[in-house]
């Protein structure tokens, strides 16, 4: 049977890889990955303490309203590259300061 250390392991490492995967990356879509490996990883942690807690329902529901907020989050910065891309020809992070001139 598996305990509560080995879910939490799990978790940190999916929020590093995430944390990794925003700084590292210039590519827009790479970013927004790395904002939901840190999304799953928060979902991860909210249904182990729910499980090994006494089995109540509050994990599920904060599972729930964080997925609802990174679909929703996802789809206004999809937008945001889409305009990106569509004002530069490139979904690189770094050139969308230019669009302030």
């Amino acid at each position: 049977m598996h305990s509560l250390d080995s879910y939490l392991f799990i978790s940190a490492m999916l929020f590093c890889l995430g944390v990794f995967g925003v700084m590292t990356r210039r590519n827009g879509i790479a970013v927004l990955m790395g904002v939901e490996l840190i999304l799953n990883a928060a979902n991860f942690n909210f249904i182990a303490f729910s499980r090994f807690g006494g089995m109540n329902l509050d994990g599920h529901i904060f599972g729930l309203i964080v997925i609802v907020l990174a679909a929703a989050g996802a789809a206004v910065a999809l937008e945001i590259v889409i305009n990106i891309y569509n004002n530069l020809n490139t979904i690189n992070v770094d050139e969308a300061s230019t669009m302030k001139e």
